[in-house]
């Protein structure tokens, strides 16, 4: 199996069905060498194949995060160049992934593997999605993990409550309700 394969796998996925992301995400987690060309797709920009790799990505990282470990670099040098609304999603997605993993309690290699560079390049990521055009899922996300990766930075907190506080009189419901329970968080600490 390689990354033809992989591709045409990507391409027989006629619409973004649960079952049809998993099917692949399971490819995937069975073969684990497809790990690096799933990744190499979802950052080739201008290809609408990176979409459905990024449905794909997000699907295997619920259940094997720590594969993306080793390629941590390589994740946030490129998530911000993500420019496809639909590909963005899972990438925050990910990236609320990661930031359980790194504030939890356990070890993981993730943990152990991520550095300063990698937190704030996630951060700055997290705040352009929060104030830039995008849909409400990928603000949701955002606002959730720059709250947790802002328990090791204050100025996270801080900046999170503005930008929440400022944004949440035109956003959507679930905008307002996410809002309104990070706000909360942030109060309690």
């Amino acid at each position: 199996m390689n990354k033809t394969f992989l591709i045409q796998q990507l391409e027989n996925i006629e619409n973004p069905t649960r079952e049809n992301r998993l099917r692949v995400a399971n490819l995937v987690i069975d073969n684990k060498i497809l790990f690096k060309h799933l990744l190499e797709i979802v950052f080739e920009y201008d290809n609408k194949l990176s979409i459905k790799a990024a449905w794909v990505l997000e699907f295997v990282c619920a259940e094997k995060l720590d594969w993306l470990a080793p390629h941590l670099t390589q994740f946030t040098n490129n998530i911000s160049k993500v420019k496809f609304g639909s590909a963005v999603r899972p990438v925050s997605k990910i990236c609320e992934f990661l930031a359980k993993k790194y504030t939890s309690k356990n070890t993981s290699i993730i943990k152990t593997e991520i550095n300063k560079k990698h937190v704030t390049t996630i951060i700055e990521a997290g705040f352009d999605w929060l104030i830039g055009e995008h849909k409400v899922a990928v603000k949701v996300f955002s606002m959730e993990f720059l709250f947790l990766f802002g328990k090791n930075h204050n100025w996270v907190h801080e900046e999170l409550q503005l930008i929440i506080q400022q944004n949440m009189i035109n956003e959507s419901a679930a905008y307002q309700a996410r809002g309104k329970k990070i706000l909360s968080w942030i109060n309690k600490k």
